[in-house]
C-alpha cells in the first residue's frame, strides 16, 4: 500500500438517489487494495451511516477519506443545523428525521450509534446553525 491516499466526495443534500455512492466507492477501493475484510466492513457502515445522514440532515458537505498503511481517517463535514444535544443523538433509536425520510426506510435513529460501534475511533464537532464535523478512524 503507499504511503497515504486521498480522497473527496461532495455530498448533495436530500438526494437519496445518489446516497451511499461515497462509502461504496471507499468500499471498492479498499477491497483492490487488500484492506482485510473486516475493517473494509467497519469503514463501509460507518461512513455509509455518515454519508446517508448528511443527505437527510445537512445542507451539502464533504467526505475526506485518508488510507495509509495504519489506518482509515474518515472526516465528514457538513453545512447543516447542527447536533443541539449530541448526548441525546448517540442514543439507538433517537431520530429527528422528517417523516418523509423515514417513509423512504431512513431516520431510524441509529446513524450516529452505528458510526460509533463500526470505528475505533469517533469525535464529533457540532455547531447549531453552522453545521457538523465527525472525524472516525478505523485501525487496519
Amino acid at each position: 500500500m503507499e504511503d497515504a491516499i486521498r480522497l473527496t466526495y461532495a455530498i448533495s443534500p436530500d438526494d437519496f438517489t445518489r446516497a451511499g455512492e461515497a462509502s461504496s466507492d471507499v468500499k471498492k477501493k479498499l477491497k483492490q487494495m487488500g484492506v482485510s475484510p473486516e475493517a473494509v466492513r467497519k469503514v463501509s457502515i460507518a461512513m455509509y451511516e455518515g454519508e446517508i445522514n448528511m443527505v437527510i440532515h445537512a445542507k451539502g458537505g464533504e467526505i475526506r477519506v485518508e488510507i495509509t498503511p495504519e489506518k482509515i481517517l474518515m472526516v465528514l463535514d457538513d453545512v447543516g443545523p447542527g447536533i443541539p444535544d449530541v448526548e441525546l443523538a448517540m442514543k439507538a433509536g433517537y431520530s429527528t428525521a422528517p417523516d418523509e425520510v423515514r417513509s423512504l426506510g431512513f431516520g431510524a435513529g441509529m446513524g450516529l450509534p452505528n458510526m460509533k460501534k463500526y470505528t475505533d475511533s469517533m469525535e464529533v464537532e457540532t455547531k447549531l446553525g453552522v453545521g457538523t464535523k465527525i472525524t472516525m478512524v478505523v485501525d487496519i
